[in-house]
């Protein structure tokens, strides 16, 4: 089991005590930290060290600082637009080669402030639209991408190739 620690979805911001006491609970082994707190994260990579779990990024524009700190991945929305551009600055970085990593991560960094102009997963589901790949239906009480932000969105898949 993974803990998610999502506070803008939940209103609630995990303690780092009860994720540290969690940690030590054999089947919880990792948590997707997406609170958008970098200190938080080492904390939590202070206060688990001693336990076998892992910190995974919840955040795709906090991957690569996660992943210097000891974070081991990333669980991202923008890999399923950008997947081998996000695979290879998540290896990059995870092989310790933080130039190659640090460039990718500013290639991708405008898509993936795009990808969150509004709630996700509308601009993802959007983007996979516009990139020609499967992207299935909005749901209520979720709404269509606005018309200033879809401009927006499709300016920066054409600048990484994903459209034309």
């Amino acid at each position: 089991m993974i803990l998610y620690n999502v506070p803008s979805r939940t209103g609630q911001d995990m303690p780092i005590d009860v994720i540290a006491e969690l940690a030590k609970v054999g089947n919880i082994v990792g948590i997707k930290e997406a609170s958008g707190n970098v200190s938080k994260v080492s904390q939590i990579l202070e206060n688990t060290a001693d336990e076998d779990f892992v910190v995974i990024s919840g955040e795709d524009g906090l991957t690569l600082p996660i992943i210097s700190m000891g974070g081991r991945g990333v669980i991202s929305v923008a890999a399923n637009i950008v997947p081998d551009r996000m695979s290879r600055m998540v290896n990059a970085a995870l092989a310790g080669d933080y130039e190659t990593a640090r460039k990718i991560h500013f290639e991708i960094a405008p898509l993936i402030r795009a990808l969150f102009l509004e709630t996700n997963p509308i601009p993802a589901k959007k983007a996979a639209e516009l990139a020609g790949l499967a992207s299935g239906h909005l749901r209520l009480p979720l709404a269509p991408l606005s018309k200033t932000n879809t401009v927006k969105l499709a300016d920066e898949l054409r600048k990484l190739g994903v459209m034309e």
